[in-house]
């Protein structure tokens, strides 16, 4: 009796032990810290320029230097692209598809690899036209599998 006990105990304190660490079904999505944002107006001439399968998304992302730049470009002529290290960091994108609201985002939360891109917009009933209003922010790359663009998530690949 006393050596089933001596087996019992340790691997009790193990079992519960272990189950300290897995992580609660329910837990709420954790804020992710942004280090860079943008908002202003983009040609809807260029949005050709977003990745393939996002040109009519109203939020994505740019995971490369190379998409970051040529976007830019568009987003911001004549100003020097900012510095973003896309080995660890990736740039989300907000705009409206349906009128010119102006748009800021304020929030990005993440919970199980999907990241939901929150922006604060103007309530108009302006068309768009020639331009579009977009907000860009640098979030950590670590942990986001997907971004949330209304019903469809946009896996997030290592470019």
């Amino acid at each position: 009796m006393n050596t089933i006990r001596a087996l019992l105990a340790p691997m009790l304190l193990a079992a519960m032990a272990g189950c300290s660490t897995v992580p609660e079904a329910n837990a709420p999505p954790a804020e992710l810290a942004i280090a860079q944002s943008w908002s202003g107006d983009y040609p809807v001439a260029e949005l050709k320029l977003l990745p393939q399968g996002q040109q009519q998304s109203g939020a994505g992302y740019l995971g490369s230097a190379t998409a970051f730049a040529s976007v830019w470009a568009a987003f911001r002529p004549g100003e020097a692209v900012p510095t973003v290290n896309f080995s660890k960091q990736v740039v989300v994108f907000r705009r409206n598809v349906n009128f010119y609201n102006r748009t800021r985002i304020f929030r990005i939360t993440l919970k199980d690899g999907v990241a939901d891109v929150l922006a604060a917009e103007t309530m108009s009933a302006i068309p768009i036209t020639d331009k579009v209003a977009m907000a860009l922010a640098v979030i950590p790359r670590a942990g986001v599998k997907a971004i949330q663009a209304g019903q469809v998530r946009i896996p997030v690949r290592t470019e």
